[in-house]
């Protein structure tokens, strides 16, 4: 059964692929059968250690997991690791589950990785942009994350850079802020996103959560 939202990873990179570190990874393959030459893009869920050659693979656009025998089976060529850029600076609808059952769709942008915790990733929403993690690749593989295409992202994406254009960071800086109730707050300006080099984080002196702008767009 294959489901909509397939990724498009035409400008991830890629890396040789190791037999024993393949779990969590991202991966695309040539499969060939009855004459035809497909490409397949998916996530290494699990080795078994009952038959070591075969791996569990879930596959974009298809909601079952598959047995293959990565490095056995005739029909897989040009085996890849891709490096999973494509989810960093991408426009996501993400969807929660509410206690009723019903799911909310939330919109935003993922950040970056998170260090150390390397399968989870900084993301910010549209309704709430302060800073949160998750297990996206989970969350996709669920069927609850979409990647959406450039025709609904515009409005949750900064603008790209102009070749060669630089701008000094703001990483460092004090900053104020003036709510709608015209209380002022005062907070410091921590990180710059690598991915999208417009957008900061910003630690408010009253307030534990880090908040995500734009500062171009703020400004």
């Amino acid at each position: 059964k294959r489901s909509s939202g397939e990724l498009s990873e035409s400008c991830a990179s890629t890396l040789t692929p190791d037999p024993d570190n393949l779990l969590g990874l991202r991966i695309q393959h040539s499969w060939r059968e009855k004459g035809n030459l497909t490409t397949w893009k998916g996530t290494v869920l699990e080795r078994l250690t009952v038959r070591t050659s075969l791996y569990m693979v879930k596959y974009d656009g298809f909601d079952c997991v598959y047995g293959i025998e990565l490095f056995k089976d005739d029909r897989v060529s040009n085996l890849q690791v891709l490096t999973e850029k494509e989810l960093v600076g991408r426009a996501v609808e993400h969807l929660f589950e509410k206690e009723d059952g019903e799911k909310n769709e939330w919109r935003g942008m993922v950040l970056s990785r998170a260090p150390i915790m390397t399968h989870w990733y900084y993301i910010t929403y549209e309704k709430d942009p302060v800073l949160y993690m998750y297990q996206l690749w989970d969350d996709y593989k669920d069927g609850d994350l979409r990647v959406l295409p450039e025709s609904e992202n515009k409005h949750l994406l900064p603008a790209d850079r102009k070749p060669g254009e630089e701008t000094e960071s703001l990483v460092g800086k004090q900053v104020e802020y003036i709510t709608d109730s015209g209380l002022k707050r005062t907070g410091l300006v921590i990180y710059q996103v690598p991915a999208k080099p417009t957008v900061y984080y910003i630690k408010y002196d009253d307030d534990f959560h880090v908040h995500v702008y734009d500062l171009v767009k703020t400004t």
